[in-house]
């Protein structure tokens, strides 16, 4: 079988690394244009390209992909399938037509649930315990294809997006390999998705890491760990941006209770932590950034950093309007990391 694969992200690369260790005839990658990054925008390749090209495999990056070149340097690789992991872009119908086997996809999470860009840090803001993944036929829908293989996996109760985006990627190479297997031997069946049981998992703006202590404790935690490591969930104190990478529900061990206290009201602040109130208890802060420095723990920033019992943090430094902090998204629909690509 010949395969084209198309990923961009760390996310797809054990995709693409379990398809050439398997043997597959993988006979062309296709990813996203280099990009500039990091505070100097130095041009870097993307993740899967600096893959394939240690393993030789030749790379195409596309700007358009309805470009004529683009679709014809395509067709010349001659595929019999096409393999999308965390691609970014959404593939028209005359890359969907292409392959006599069609496009599979690697998606994020157990389809129809979670369709869309984010699927791993929304799984991880609603505070699910389960997630995993989903091998799907392609179509011109978000995610709306029908299913061939689907991988549950456990959530980790303190996991952030990272580690548990780290744990599926490995899942998903490995479920892409099987279903590969199948489909060449004729042993798995698609199943259409119930369209009425889909949710959205939209994709993530900088803005959406506005800490709104005004949730529920289990909330802003559960938020804080699917928004690391982007776009990270800061609060302001005293003018100043703070980024929280780590935090915990406090438990019965913490030694302040939120007794009417504002929401952000910082209550007490201890060598190794501190906690704030929310709308029905406190958070214990584990691990921050400060505006312009490196991520540490709290033990460390306290050293540089006075923290004031009773003072606030704000979505805002002082004297700025809070911004809208948006209580759902499920609605919306964006590019997808998978079938859109």
């Amino acid at each position: 079988m010949r395969i084209v694969f198309m990923g961009t992200p760390a996310f797809a690369v054990p995709s693409l690394e379990a398809l050439v260790a398997a043997h597959s005839e993988v006979v062309g990658v296709v990813t996203q244009p280099d990009r500039p990054k990091g505070r100097g925008q130095v041009t870097m390749p993307s993740p899967v390209k600096v893959s394939a090209l240690s393993q030789g495999l030749p790379v195409i990056q596309p700007t358009h992909m309805k470009s004529p070149e683009f679709l014809r340097q395509l067709s010349e690789w001659r595929p019999d399938l096409i393999a999308v992991t965390a691609f970014g872009r959404i593939l028209p119908k005359a890359i969907l037509d292409l392959p006599p086997l069609g496009c599979v996809n690697v998606h994020g999470s157990l389809l129809p649930k979670y369709r869309g860009a984010a699927p791993i840090q929304w799984a991880l803001i609603h505070g699910e315990s389960e997630t995993g993944l989903t091998t799907m036929f392609m179509d011109e829908g978000m995610d709306t294809g029908d299913m061939l293989l689907r991988q549950s996996v456990t959530i980790d109760p303190d996991e952030t997006a990272a580690e548990l985006g780290d744990r599926l990627a490995k899942v998903g190479g490995a479920l892409l390999v099987e279903t590969l297997n199948r489909l060449e031997t004729q042993s798995v069946t698609a199943h259409p998705q119930d369209h009425t049981r889909a949710t959205y998992a939209p994709s993530l703006k900088k803005e959406d890491g506005v800490i709104d202590w005004s949730r529920s404790s289990t909330d802003v935690t559960n938020r804080i760990r699917g928004l690391s490591p982007w776009p990270g969930s800061y609060t302001f104190y005293q003018q100043q941006r703070l980024i929280i990478w780590k935090c915990r529900v406090a438990g019965r061990d913490a030694p302040v209770r939120n007794n009417g206290h504002p929401p952000g009201t910082i209550l007490a602040v201890g060598p190794k932590s501190f906690w704030v109130a929310t709308c029905e208890g406190s958070v214990e802060i584990l691990n921050v950034q400060p505006a312009n420095k490196t991520r540490t723990s709290v033990e460390r920033f306290l050293q540089g950093h006075a923290l004031h019992v009773h003072e606030t943090f704000g979505s805002q430094p002082s004297g700025c309007p809070s911004p809208s902090f948006p209580r759902t998204r499920e609605s919306r629909r964006v590019n997808e990391q998978g079938s859109s690509a």
